[in-house]
């Protein structure tokens, strides 16, 4: 799990970016799913942007069947799998561990969260808020960003720029597939998006914590008297 030396995760130019943009992503998270607490209907805003998204034909409808594809086990396999595979032919393995574990803390925050919130849309068994699908997506794309960044060895406003910009695609691109199908509301993906963007960063970082423990380890030579 430690990978090549200096092969960081969480290059140090974006733990400030990243870290401090966390807080307010987790604070809102939070504070919507306190406003949104055991509601059924959409909000003001919620109505608003679904009718907007709502209103494409049937090609439209097909595009976001293959996006919500993503987010579906079958397709979250498919695209973790290849990202391991491809980080082990690269000989990182720590990033290995972050392309499941990044996402997978992510859907498994909104997991919990859903039955401490209780937001239900279409029925009481179907819990929303946050989404569980644009959680997994835009962690997807978070990791995928931060190991570029960090390969290329991209700077703080580069590097920076390179990972919102792929989660915000990413989060926008299955929030808008979400909305469209009716399986969310608005604000239910805003929420899997800022879960996603809390709970990243800090998975990444735990990795690297990890990863260089266990490497500093063997390296402590035991001194014996007399030596």
């Amino acid at each position: 799990m430690t990978g090549r030396p200096g092969r960081v995760l969480l290059p140090p130019p974006l733990r400030g970016p990243l870290g401090w943009g966390a807080l307010p992503a987790a604070l809102l998270v939070a504070l919507l799913g306190m406003l949104y607490a055991g509601d059924s209907e959409p909000g003001t805003v919620d109505a608003r942007v679904s009718a907007a998204a709502e209103g494409g034909g049937p090609w439209w409808r097909k595009a976001a069947l293959a996006v919500d594809f993503l987010g579906e086990p079958a397709g979250a396999a498919v695209l973790v799998g290849a990202a391991v595979t491809g980080c082990l032919l690269l000989r990182w393995p720590r990033a290995a561990v972050l392309a499941v574990t990044g996402a997978g803390l992510a859907v498994a925050a909104t997991t919990l969260l859903k039955p401490w919130v209780g937001r239900t849309i279409h029925g009481d068994d179907n819990l929303s808020y946050p989404s569980g699908h644009t959680a997994f997506l835009t962690a997807f794309a978070l990791t995928a960003a931060l190991l570029v960044a960090g390969r290329l060895g991209l700077g703080r406003t580069a590097g920076t720029a390179l990972v919102l910009g792929a989660a915000l695609a990413a989060g926008a691109a299955m929030g808008w597939a979400q909305v469209a199908l009716g399986a969310h509301y608005p604000t239910d993906v805003l929420g899997g998006w800022c879960t996603a963007s809390a709970v990243t960063p800090a998975a990444a970082r735990l990795v690297d914590r990890v990863a260089d423990a266990g490497r500093a380890r063997p390296s402590r030579r035991r001194v014996t008297p007399g030596a």
